[in-house]
């Protein structure tokens, strides 16, 4: 089974970066980007059949918290992992109030990219160490 993998980064090097990370993997299938939180509600209105959004924290428009936020009353069932370079406990407990389903570091490697998505499909929370 492919899961199906959205990204919300206005980074676009940053973006091509993670998008790079996830063709490693077979079972993971990247389906679109959008550089904003309003650009990435936009998207879900089309198509809402995506497992887990990448999540930026700080984006222009509409941040990833509020963006969550959104995702969560609309599509309950999508995971969202905030993928940020904040590791500040401040933002940690506003993207788990908005609904986030994990925290990692933008720095994180593939292969542990890879193992907190299907970790949190499988209902779990990853967050990156510290």
């Amino acid at each position: 089974m492919k899961y199906r993998i959205a990204i919300a980064e206005d980074n676009a090097f940053l973006a091509k970066a993670v998008i790079e990370k996830l063709s490693f993997f077979e079972d993971l299938q990247f389906k679109f980007k959008a550089v904003n939180g309003a650009e990435l509600i936009g998207k879900l209105e089309l198509n809402h059949n995506i497992d887990v959004i990448l999540m930026d924290i700080q984006m222009p428009e509409m941040n990833g918290i509020v963006a969550t936020e959104l995702v969560k009353q609309r599509y309950p069932q999508i995971k969202i992992i905030m993928l940020t370079v904040f590791d500040d406990d401040e933002n940690i407990f506003k993207a788990i109030q908005a609904g986030a389903d994990g925290y990692l570091l933008k720095e994180i490697d593939a292969d542990n990219l890879h193992r907190s998505i299907l970790e949190s499909i499988q209902g779990g929370a990853p967050m990156t160490p510290g």
